[in-house]
């Protein structure tokens, strides 16, 4: 089985296998582990490798093969055609653009499935940077939601382009 590789003009969006994905989550923070939902995790341990929509994907900066975050859909399409993605970037490596460039690749990825119908993204309301991050890729703010995985967050979306 060859690796599903997603590039844009400096990244490359490498899938993890799910062992991989697995143990990224415990490199985290207890911070940020806590913004792992534990839906996604069980999904995780039962996927076979290979499924995009289940597992996550590693944001490699091409010009120096250095993994500077991650990015993932949050489940395949549901029965209205809804995706939602999520990513994030690590410390070092943010304000350059690399949060903005994975969110457009994942949601542009999404847009290649015929099933698909909107992309969606939550936001922590306090969040301004993510907020930025998907105005700039075209999602619009939906309005405040509580989602069962995340609590209450901030919705956005993005038509087909």
């Amino acid at each position: 089985m060859s690796t599903v590789v997603i590039p844009t003009p400096n990244l490359d969006l490498v899938l993890q296998t799910p062992e991989e994905a697995l143990a990224w989550v415990e490199t985290l923070s207890p911070e940020d582990r806590a913004e792992v939902s534990e839906v996604w995790l069980e999904r995780a341990r039962a996927t076979k490798p290979g499924d995009y929509w289940a597992l996550g994907f590693r944001v490699v900066e091409r010009a120096t093969g250095v993994t500077v975050g991650g990015c993932a859909f949050k489940g395949p399409p549901d029965a209205e055609g809804s995706v939602e993605i999520a990513y994030g970037i690590d410390e070092p490596y943010r304000c350059r653009g690399f949060a903005t460039e994975a969110a457009a690749a994942l949601a542009q990825f999404a847009w290649a499935d015929e099933r698909v119908h909107l992309v969606q993204a939550h936001t922590r309301s306090d969040n301004e940077a993510s907020a930025r991050v998907l105005a700039k890729c075209g999602f619009r703010f939906i309005g405040p939601v509580l989602d069962p995985e995340d609590g209450p967050v901030d919705r956005w979306g993005q038509n087909p382009v």
